[in-house]
């Protein structure tokens, strides 16, 4: 008889433990590489609502389980193109009259952390609608200018961001969902609105973005025609940028990308934009969270699912969806965990979280 061939023991182990974290302990103890996954038994292993989670399961769970599916599907293909600018009062439809979109879920004006407040009164003086950011505040404490959340309106904002009816919008559609979303240009560093400022400076950058910034990217758009957002994203990835915190790299490639265009054009308009674009190390940021907002539109559409699509904080409450759904679930907008403070500041003198750019983790 032939002696069956003999199998030799692996020479390296790797590990996969599920539940008590004690055995993963002991294999990373002795050197061995091991992923701990924190299982527990379901309801707490209380055997009533075991098996009402199972009957549950039994009914709804095939057709979840497929919705799941397709919303990663979706989120996986979409391709978002920028494809131009607009204004936030031609983006979001029905809006009327003196109204000011802002980050996260609805907020009354009285009850927006200072720094959104701020923001709005800015974006009140650049609209023309007040001459100081004082007059600006009693107009909106009063509710003679309204407010409306941006997601609302299929528009992103970053931070404490402020739009009123002229402020220009990316446009980024994903032909593959028939889905288009928006997102304002960036403001950069600096003293400027999304950070809670409500000056000079802060508001004169919000009227450059409208009157320069605006045009300058409208006329390079029409001569580079659309731009694939995550693949300048994908690529700025595998430079060390996380598309979110750290975008110098996403942002140098889109400089790269436009850089010809910006020199056709020429003029004093197109110099100005130039340094303004060279000192602002986030300006893919806006741009990557419309692309992001126009994939997680498309993955809305889906019912049934159990995956959040939405989330967003205003600096007060802190809000998600579920695809499919049109209902926020909202709570306290939580602190902000290890921060930097400037000198002499501290956790006491910091907003709570804020902004819609938590689109681009969704």
């Amino acid at each position: 008889m032939t002696q069956p061939a003999s199998t030799g023991l692996p020479q390296h182990v790797g590990v996969v433990n599920v539940g008590l974290p004690l055995f993963a302990d002991a294999v990373a103890s002795q050197g061995a590489p091991v992923i701990s996954v924190d299982w527990r038994v379901p309801a707490g292993g209380q055997p009533a609502l075991v098996a009402a989670l199972g009957r549950l399961y039994g009914q709804h769970g095939e057709r979840i389980e497929a919705a799941n599916a397709e919303v990663l599907r979706r989120l996986d293909s979409g391709v978002p193109m920028l494809t131009g600018l607009t204004t936030v009062g031609a983006a979001a439809i029905g809006l009327e009259g003196r109204v000011l979109l802002h980050c996260g879920p609805a907020v009354r004006y009285r009850d927006a952390p200072d720094p959104l407040r701020r923001s709005m009164q800015a974006a009140a003086v650049a609209e023309g609608w007040a001459a100081s950011p004082a007059e600006a505040g009693e107009l909106l404490g009063s509710e003679r200018i309204g407010l409306s959340p941006a997601n609302a309106h299929r528009v992103v904002v970053p931070m404490a961001t402020a739009l009123g009816p002229a402020a220009p919008l990316y446009v980024v559609a994903n032909e593959a969902g028939g889905t288009t979303a928006f997102a304002p240009i960036s403001q950069g560093p600096g003293e400027v609105a999304w950070f809670g400022c409500a000056t000079d400076a802060s508001i004169a950058r919000l009227v450059f973005l409208r009157e320069v910034a605006a045009p300058v990217i409208a006329d390079v758009l029409r001569r580079s025609g659309p731009i694939d957002v995550l693949a300048i994203a994908a690529q700025a990835v595998t430079m060390g940028d996380d598309v979110h915190v750290r975008t110098q790299a996403a942002t140098n490639l889109l400089i790269k990308e436009w850089l010809p265009h910006l020199a056709g054009a020429g003029g004093g308009q197109v110099a100005a934009f130039a340094r303004f674009l060279s000192a602002n190390h986030l300006f893919f940021l806006t741009l990557a969270m419309a692309a992001a907002r126009s994939l997680t539109e498309w993955a809305a559409g889906v019912p049934d699912s159990s995956i959040v699509t939405s989330m967003s904080r205003n600096g007060t409450t802190f809000g998600i969806r579920l695809a499919g759904s049109p209902r926020w679930f909202t709570a306290g907008a939580p602190e902000v965990g290890d921060a930097l403070y400037h000198p002499g500041r501290g956790p006491d003198d910091g907003a709570r979280d804020i902004g819609d750019s938590a689109v681009l983790e969704l």
